[in-house]
């Protein structure tokens, strides 16, 4: 696996307080499996390699204005975030996790969909960095890993998920939305990207 650092972004989706974390609305359903599969450390890791080599590192968050006036709950999964009043833009809830704080150079993009390109300016920002290729991280693998990858290969981005920085409600979800994705980009492992951007792994 080969990489060019500055035309690479790393894409870190959702690692919000309301998805991944026990007290968050959606916790109930994903951070069991955050935890167990260690997604944070692994990502964190990840992107201190990435800064360290000179690559673009983007977050994106799903956020809504107070009042929901921005919310299309066309679907069940954002139904319920209007059911539940979470994912407010400008509260804690909202807010990415303390232990992946974006850092001086990183961008984060806000979003209402569950892929991160839809109706945001996230395509623009990678273009106008020259970017070609993504690799993506984050919560969860069957949702917004998987729509965001799929909106990436379908504009032209060679996409890469990292299987061991992404998790979903449950492990046999996780690997069958690696399966498909497997033939719409590609599935790797962070010991893989770090050898592609010259970094030791870190032992288990």
């Amino acid at each position: 696996m080969e990489l060019e650092p500055r035309r690479t972004a790393f894409i870190a989706v959702h690692y919000q307080n309301d998805v991944i974390t026990r007290d968050g609305a959606f916790g109930a359903f994903f951070a069991e499996q955050a935890a167990a599969a260690g997604v944070v450390p692994t990502t964190r890791t990840l992107q201190e390699a990435a800064r360290a080599a000179g690559s673009l590192v983007v977050y994106t968050r799903v956020a809504f204005q107070p009042g929901y006036g921005d919310l299309v709950g066309n679907f069940p999964l954002l139904a319920m975030v209007g059911q539940q009043g979470c994912l407010v833009d400008g509260t804690s809830a909202a807010a990415i996790v303390d232990e992946l704080t974006p850092q001086d150079g990183d961008i984060v993009v806000t979003h209402q969909r569950v892929s991160g390109f839809v109706g945001s300016e996230l395509d623009a920002v990678l273009r106008g960095r020259g970017v070609d290729t993504v690799v993506i991280t984050g919560v969860a693998t069957n949702m917004s890993i998987e729509s965001t990858a799929r909106s990436a290969g379908d504009l032209g981005y060679r996409t890469i998920v990292v299987a061991d920085a992404c998790s979903a409600a449950a492990p046999e979800v996780h690997q069958a939305s690696l399966d498909s994705l497997g033939m719409l980009g590609e599935v790797v492992s962070s010991s893989d990207v770090l050898e592609a951007l010259k970094v030791p792994a870190v032992s288990a």
